[in-house]
């Protein structure tokens, strides 16, 4: 298994409480090994995946569909 990371911004500011709803929410996607936002950086979610299972457009969808407005950052 090859493992990549992607930055996700997320515009909203999220309480702890959605920001561990998406992380868990992320982590549902075949092939997320590691979602996580870290401290202090509540606008970026970090997600270590297998871009041989899932795409970085499809992590996006994900964190989209919970109604975020949200960009990769550095693609």
């Amino acid at each position: 298994m090859n493992i990549s990371d992607i930055l996700i911004h997320i515009d909203e500011a999220l309480s702890t409480r959605q920001r561990e709803a998406l992380e868990e929410s992320v982590r549902q996607v075949e092939g997320v090994v590691a979602p996580r936002f870290n401290p202090g950086k509540t606008h970026l979610l970090l997600v270590a995946f297998d871009p041989d299972t899932a795409t970085t457009a499809a992590l996006l969808a994900k964190v989209r569909s919970h109604g975020y407005t949200a960009q990769l950052v550095g693609a």
